[in-house]
């Protein structure tokens, strides 16, 4: 995959997870920056952040939350679904968790 089919799968999951994020409601505070960089914030915990970006040397989308790292390509078989590259566990899966646990409350993505 080149760079450029990577950005336009990679940019539709953001949009995905911004669209999802926007039905949480005041649960969770976000803000789309450029380069395809996603970041909440939480009162919850003291202003606690989850950072989603997509790196394009790896072909990879990041989160950065306060469970830890997180890494994800896409799935050869269906290009709208992210896979874990430790565990093969879906980005949407991973990231509801580590933000239930920094709203301090159950969200689902």
């Amino acid at each position: 995959m080149d760079e450029r089919e990577f950005n336009l799968h990679a940019d539709a999951m953001l949009a995905r997870i911004e669209q999802a994020l926007e039905k949480c409601g005041d649960e969770v505070d976000f803000e789309l920056g450029p380069g395809g960089v996603i970041e909440l914030e939480f009162e919850h915990g003291g202003g606690s952040k989850i950072i989603i970006n997509r790196h394009g040397a790896a072909r990879e989308i990041w989160v950065a939350a306060k469970s830890g790292g997180y890494h994800f390509k896409m799935d050869e078989n269906d290009p709208q679904r992210w896979v874990g590259t430790r565990d093969g566990i879906d980005l949407l899966e991973i990231l509801s968790r580590c933000v239930s646990e920094q709203a301090g409350t159950t969200i689902r993505l």
